[in-house]
């Protein structure tokens, strides 16, 4: 025996309601459609936003990767300039004389490292006595009082700094005057 079929529905036409008028259906659909519609719009332009704002952080972070990447390295090697300074102060003229050829390879190394800094944006953050002290790029590794300064004020440098582009790699250490002003 065969099976009743199922007349196809037509999704054109709306079942009637109560009183046989589909309209109401209809704009109960279309309204419902409109909220739907609104919402993945919504969802979209969120998901839009969220994309560039992801491709934006990435491009910041690359470029500073690029420009801030070796900062480890570069901090580690100022151990060696420090290095070739301390030996190239502690030799005399005398010994400068004596030794010749040491001396010359101390001062072309230090000024080939001092080269390679500032090709790769790593400056020199080298305070004079009578400067004003800056904690932004100073250390005040002691404070005393001295006749003739003023509170503040640059006595000694004990060690240079460095700073790679805006970030400080190592402050400059420094003896602060307390003199009251």
């Amino acid at each position: 025996m065969a099976e009743p079929q199922e007349k196809p529905v037509d999704e054109t036409t709306a079942a009637p309601n109560e009183q046989g008028d589909p309209t109401p259906d209809l704009d109960a659909i279309h309204a419902a459609f409109e909220v739907e519609r609104a919402e993945m719009r919504d969802r979209l332009m969120r998901s839009l936003a969220d994309l560039e704002n992801i491709r934006k952080r990435a491009e910041k972070d690359r470029r500073e990767a690029a420009i801030y990447g070796g900062q480890k390295l570069a901090r580690d090697m100022l151990s060696v300039y420090d290095n070739l300074n301390r030996a190239l102060a502690l030799m005399d003229d005398s010994l400068r004389e004596q030794q010749k050829g040491l001396a010359e390879g101390l001062d072309l190394t230090l000024r080939d490292l001092g080269n390679i800094f500032q090709r790769h944006g790593i400056e020199l953050v080298a305070p004079q006595i009578g400067d004003q002290f800056d904690p932004h790029f100073h250390e005040a590794m002691f404070e005393a009082p001295v006749p003739g300064t003023k509170a503040g004020q640059i006595i000694q440098v004990i060690s240079e700094g460095f700073r790679l582009h805006e970030h400080l790699l190592r402050p400059a250490q420094v003896g602060v005057s307390s003199t009251p002003g």
